[in-house]
């Protein structure tokens, strides 16, 4: 093309030529910015309507009733040897105070209702990292990244910690209990204890599970720092009043009202509470940093 044949005007500009020519003249105002990186740690779950949430409720429940179900008929099975497995501490008690080592069901079905409800106790425990795990598929779909994270260490460390607490309370807890509350009798002439079942059961269920839930109190305190509702410096500047709180908590818990048992209470509840400033100031340091993130990037 030479120079008298160009267009006079740009109607006469082939659109081919038009097309090619538009992007290296465009203003630059009008280019089009760049897209925004997604934080990955940011990226959400995928959204689902309400009766996709309803179906995955139900879904998760069938599951987790299943798994009790599982776990009782497990439980069951097992049953006889852990009769065997908690009467070891009255027993131990009972011989230490030079009384008989038995104890007694007054009820016909005594026995069996026992062996069935220690049966499903063992299965709702065996069950339990299954239902947490369940717990935590319904709900990590709507959670950021970090998020889930989190939940998925609440799921094992809430499990380990309630064997934790149950694993205090029957090596230790419940053996020194039982030796102060036998031997506390003496010798008083023809009275002698005739312990029942139904007692004594109630009792080690009432210690095992105290204890299971005492010893999530750390996770407790992991929440309430991540959500910024405590803080490492008020956890520690409110520390005699937790003291206090933690003595009335083990007063109102306690089986018996021996100050020994109490004290027995107090002493991992105290702990706890100590380890639980340690984790809090774990997770405010992670939550100042990743805010600081947040607000660097805005």
């Amino acid at each position: 093309m030479t120079l008298d044949n160009l267009p006079e005007t740009s109607a006469e500009i082939e659109p081919a030529t038009a097309q090619a020519i538009e992007p290296a003249i465009a203003p630059p105002h009008l280019a089009v910015p760049p897209a925004t990186p997604v934080v990955a740690d940011e990226e959400p779950g995928g959204a689902m309507t309400f009766f996709e949430h309803l179906a995955e409720l139900r879904k998760r429940i069938v599951h987790s009733l299943a798994a009790l179900a599982i776990g009782a008929c497990i439980g069951v099975a097992l049953s006889k040897y852990l009769i065997n497995v908690v009467t070891n501490p009255i027993v131990a008690a009972l011989k230490a105070a030079k009384q008989i080592p038995h104890i007694y069901y007054t009820h016909p079905a005594g026995y069996l209702n026992l062996y069935i409800s220690l049966g499903v106790y063992l299965g709702i425990v065996l069950a339990a990292p299954y239902v947490l795990y369940q717990i935590w598929l319904f709900v990590a779909p709507a959670l950021y990244k970090h998020e889930r994270s989190a939940i998925s260490g609440f799921v094992a460390s809430t499990f380990f910690l309630f064997l934790g607490g149950i694993a205090f309370g029957y090596f230790v807890a419940l053996p020194s209990m039982l030796k102060f509350l036998v031997s506390f009798q003496g010798n008083v002439g023809p009275i002698e204890p005739m312990i029942t079942t139904n007692d004594y059961f109630d009792l080690v269920l009432m210690v095992l599970l105290g204890f299971g839930l005492v010893f999530e109190l750390p996770i407790l305190i992991f929440f309430l720092t991540l959500f910024g509702i405590v803080t490492p410096k008020f956890l520690w500047d409110n520390f005699r009043y937790a003291v206090a709180l933690i003595t009335v908590v083990a007063a109102v818990i306690t089986p018996s009202p021996d100050a020994t048992t109490m004290l027995i209470f107090m002493a991992p509840m105290i702990g706890l509470y100590l380890v639980g400033i340690g984790v809090s100031a774990v997770v405010a340091k992670k939550r100042e940093k990743r805010l600081d993130a947040e607000q660097s990037a805005a």
